[in-house]
């Protein structure tokens, strides 16, 4: 973008935000047909006998706003308040129905205050405040200015507040309150509080100039702190290349890249060593620390940062050496850079140094597994930095290299998202680039089965299986012609880019297709390289398959996932039947196909070991917590154990997160497994060797403080004054270019970036009441409104996307605004969305983070984070609502996780018994099935399988170690109770699970029954 463009956008935002402002405290108001008490949420003051004694309810009309500051220098002191207000007054006569208000004019009083040490509640200018109210014509009205000592808190503190001390008489209700209220404290020197919420750091600056009482507060001016209604925080968009990364000095393009990477990426190790002496050496940290007056654990802090940096800089430098030495490595490489080049399509040209040195980081754990394999590599950057091209990247990488080394079919990773629905979006992404991989390999006569993707979701989004004919448990029917085109996944063609794509169920191989028709595409008319059915990527394998993480508990339940763990069984002579595992009843061959009865040819045990996942990839690293996260890593533990056993290997995990605090413990906890992250932070919060702030808006963060009315009633206004003032720039484009100080040039381009608001609730109950609202409360005609929540119906949000991201030519026939819960947090990344309406805090600052990064993410945005003021943790967020933003990294809580809940022991040890009877006993059975109790039974007998030995099987499966002895003392006991049961022929069991405790987890959410929790 053009600087003209992006100073266009922002000064839009500035008038945008300005009008929404304005009509919150009422600035272009003087005249009212209703009580203005009812109306603004922002500058006001109900009078002091009105407030509410319990102070959470004290919070939702504040009575007094002020400031908390610590003199210079101990008492007493003198210093100068400025005093700001205006109010209303009714006129008419209510019952002839002619009542209005009218604006009285605005009174500024300034105020010399003295301040004998040990004041409390000491009132201040009362007089001189009621006088210049009663000659702005609101007679009756009074305020004063009250000052108390805290300095017993152990350093000189004073609290300034001005309160509303107007009384009951002939000022009705609403005439009471005090409007546009400003306080400022001026000639009064300070210091700074520190925010005791955060440890000090040598990276970031925690001092706070003072501390708003039920307000912000601005500093104006060396000695001049004012109350603000608001408080506004502007993030700087970052930059990636700069320095020494300067893409004039150190090209890292694909086409580069692509042809001897090895002298392009030792220069940018080169430039990485150059920069870490000129900021991480012993003489650099000496002079900050004794500049910024470093406290000994800063120092210390500082120190373990500069061995984090130096450890990267050597996985770097073992990185290019391994590129060197391992031929196959260099040109999987090569061949990578080739495939996101032409997946890039231009809208790019090459890596941000962060991404390619991750990859490169990456590269010494590859060559023959080595001894960082067992390593959790978790990428870690600014959410819209560019994290998923990264691993995307590094998957296309690792898909060659396994080609190169032999790997010729088979699951190259296995990438899980922790959400119920995975992103359209992403799965596009992932689309692509397999796809520009896959036209790589052919080009370049590498062998092997084609590179593909599978898109493995199940029920609800795609299919678990097409039946031969509809069933009561699965309904589809394969002669309902609209039911391909149901499970679309794909907007655009990954090969041509053609959005012609169509949906074609062949009955030939049993297969759900999806098709280009465009002249010239390198599909020529064959399927897609996609898979979107569960039994089609049991049969072909793709080369990456995409889900969601509750998939994990198919483990003990689907026989077919034998190829997550090692290999299929065998392969089908029929055409595109693909791969067969264990025999069943209804397909005795063990053919996936219904009715199949062709041969099957066995896979060598030596090759079948080469099928598993090289890689398991996490994205969103930091939702595996509580009992989500303590689940799973029972069945993490559980997919390494059979993987080990069956193959004599693991998978290398790949992990991204919007966080770093706690990661090393979480990791370690879900995992099993040491971690590490890419990159370590540089020696400052605003720059690093692989980025830096720029003066350009990137966010534009404002805190709400609803007062007086209710937080649905703000959001509610604040959608309605944007929505009227973007509909104002298209019907009236020069006024408000005028106002704006933009060039009527960009009126398309502001109409298509800023039309369209995002309303974001915590909960599906506050997306749902936001969406209806809008239709009665939000006066604006032709208002277009779409939901999205992990409960809108897959095709829905599929046309969601595709409008977001593919507007109607008519601004009226746009969506105009999107209601929408934690489902759009993850993968959605359209750059139309820089608007969003926040209706509280979340629970979490990672989803605060997360949440609000789908906007702005290529031009400026603006969140108004409406805050839910009666609940404590949004009080508290509002007080220190700057560095909330500044540092929100800091203020994410560390991941609650833990692996030794005997209460999740019990949900999955299930799950252990029954992946170890398919995957470990079955395939060792004299038939190769083990489906029923008597056949369980006969197995044991001949193979002297029992409890004890299984049990510690079982324990070591989930990760138990000797030392928990009580967790696993209860796995035994469930094992003792199996075998008793399955030994008792009059137990009356006839399946395996009808001999367990419970049966396995359906999924990895199965933890308990919800009970639903309300705040009402």
């Amino acid at each position: 973008m053009t600087q003209d463009v992006v100073e266009a956008q922002t000064r839009f935002l500035d008038w945008l935000d300005g009008r929404v402002a304005a009509e919150g405290r009422g600035d272009a108001d003087s005249v009212l047909d209703t009580d203005p008490s009812g109306v603004y949420w922002l500058g006001r003051l109900a009078p002091e006998s009105e407030a509410a004694l319990i102070g959470r309810e004290r919070r939702m009309d504040p009575c007094a706003v002020g400031m908390r500051v610590r003199p210079a220098h101990v008492g007493p002191w003198s210093f100068v308040v400025r005093v700001r207000a205006l109010a209303w007054s009714r006129v008419g006569n209510s019952q002839e129905r002619n009542e209005k208000w009218e604006k009285t004019a605005a009174i500024d009083v300034p105020l010399r205050i003295e301040v004998p040490m040990g004041a409390v509640g000491r009132a201040f200018g009362g007089r001189r405040i009621a006088d210049a109210l009663h000659l702005a014509g609101a007679v009756g009205s009074s305020a004063e200015v009250r000052v108390t000592d805290e300095s017993w808190r152990g350093s000189p503190e004073l609290v300034v507040e001005l309160v509303n001390t107007t009384a009951e008489g002939p000022r009705q209700r609403g005439e009471r309150h005090l409007f546009e209220v400003e306080l400022r404290v001026l000639e009064l020197p300070t210091r700074p509080f520190l925010l005791e919420s955060l440890p000090d750091s040598f990276r970031y600056d925690r001092r706070l100039p003072a501390i708003g009482i039920n307000c912000g507060v601005a500093v104006l001016g060396p000695e001049e702190l004012a109350t603000t209604d608001r408080v506004v925080v502007d993030r700087r968009r970052p930059e990636y290349t700069f320095g020494r990364t300067d893409a004039r000095t150190l090209p890292l393009t694909f086409e580069r890249l692509s042809e001897d990477p090895v002298p392009t990426l030792t220069q940018l190790v080169d430039a990485y060593a150059a920069w870490g002496r000129d900021h991480w050496s012993a003489d650099s940290l000496r002079h900050r620390a004794a500049e910024e007056r470093w406290q000994p654990e800063m120092i210390e802090q500082a120190r373990v940062a500069a061995g984090e940096h130096t450890a990267e800089l050597r996985r770097l430098r073992a990185g290019v050496a391994a590129l060197e030495a391992d031929t196959d490595l260099r040109t999987a490489f090569r061949l990578m850079n080739l495939a996101m080049r032409r997946a890039a399509c231009g809208r790019y040209e090459g890596w941000r140094p962060f991404q390619i040195g991750f990859v490169v980081s990456v590269l010494p754990s590859l060559v023959r597994e080595g001894a960082d394999w067992q390593t959790v590599e978790t990428v870690w950057f600014a959410t819209g930095g560019g994290k998923t091209e990264t691993y995307l990247g590094l998957l296309v990488l690792a898909a060659f290299y396994d080609r190169l080394r032999g790997k010729l079919a088979g699951i190259t990773a296995w990438s899980r998202f922790p959400l119920r629905m995975l992103s359209l979006q992403q799965t596009q992404r992932f689309a692509d680039a397999l796809a520009a991989a896959e036209l790589v390999r052919r080009d370049s006569h590498v062998g092997g089965e084609p590179i593909s993707l599978g898109y493995f979701i199940g029920a609800g989004a795609t299919p678990n299986e097409i039946p031969a004919a509809p069933t009561e448990y699965n309904p589809i029917d394969v002669d309902d012609p609209e039911m391909a085109n149901r499970y679309r996944v794909l907007s655009a063609c990954p090969f041509c880019g053609s959005e012609r794509v169509r949906m074609k169920f062949h009955r030939g191989d049993w297969t759900l297709r999806h098709l280009c028709p465009a002249t010239g595409c390198p599909s020529e008319g064959q399927p897609l390289p996609v898979y979107v059915v569960d039994q089609e990527i049991y049969r072909f394998l793709p080369t990456v398959i995409i889900g969601t993480l509750d998939k994990a508990a198919l483990i003990a339940m689907q026989g077919s996932m034998r190829a997550f763990i090692e290999g299929p069984a065998g392969h089908c002579s029929r055409p595109r039947h693909g791969f067969t595992y264990a025999k069943r009843s209804k397909r005795p061959n063990g053919c996936l196909v219904p009715d199949c009865q062709g041969d099957v040819t066995p896979v060598a045990p030596t090759i079948r070991r080469r099928f598993a996942p090289s890689f398991r990839l996490q994205d969103e690293l930091h939702l595996l917590r509580d009992s989500l996260g303590a689940v799973d890593s029972h069945y993490e533990s559980l997919l390494d154990a059979l993987q080990l056993e069956l193959t004599g290997g693991t998978s290398k995990i790949i992990a991204s997160s919007a966080t770093l605090t706690g990661f090393e413990r979480q990791v370690r906890v879900l995992y099993n497994r040491p971690g590490r992250v890419f990159p370590v932070p540089g020696p400052s919060a605003r720059e690093s060797f692989w980025t830096r702030e720029t003066d350009s808006l990137l966010r534009r963060f404002v805190a709400v403080w609803p007062r007086g009315v209710t937080l649905e009633w703000v959001s509610d206004r604040t959608t309605t004054i944007v929505q009227q003032s973007v509909r104002r720039l298209l019907d009236e484009p020069d006024v408000v270019c005028s106002q704006a100080r933009v060039d009527r040039v960009h009126v398309p381009m502001l109409l298509n970036l800023y039309g369209t608001h995002v309303v974001y609730g915590n909960t599906v109950r506050d997306v749902e009441g936001a969406h209806r609202s809008l239709g009665t409360q939000v006066p604006v005609a032709l208002l277009n409104v779409a939901q999205l929540t992990g409960q809108t119906p897959f095709e829905e949000v599929r046309e969601t996307l595709g409008r977001l991201l593919r507007p109607e030519g008519d601004f009226h026939d746009r969506l105009h605004v999107i209601t929408a819960s934690s489902m759009i947090s993850h993968g959605v990344d359209v750059d139309r969305l820089n608007i969003m309406t926040v209706l509280g805090v979340p629970l979490t600052t990672a989803e605060f983070i997360q949440a609000t990064a789908r906007v702005g993410r290529t031009h400026p945005g603006l969140v108004y984070v409406i805050h839910k003021i009666g609940r404590e943790r949004d009080a508290a967020v509002f007080s220190h609502f700057t560095p909330f933003i500044e540092q929100g990294d800091r203020f994410v809580e560390p991941i609650p996780v833990t692996r030794s809940s005997r209460r999740v022991l019990e949900l999955t040890t299930s799950a252990a018994i029954e992946a170890r009877r398919l995957f470990v006993h079955e395939p060792r059975s004299a038939g190769g099935r083990l489906t029923t109790v008597d056949l369980l039974r006969k197995y044991s007998s001949q193979t002297g399988l029992a409890a004890g030995e299984e049990a510690r099987a079982c324990a070591a499966a989930l990760g138990l170690d000797e030392h928990h002895h009580l967790a696993l003392g209860d796995v035994v006991q469930q094992l003792e109770t199996y075998f008793m049961r399955l030994e008792n022929p009059g137990d009356g069991a006839r399946w395996p699970h009808q001999l367990l405790k419970r049966s396995p987890m359906r999924s990895l959410r199965d933890v308990e029954v919800q009970i639903p929790v309300s705040d009402d």
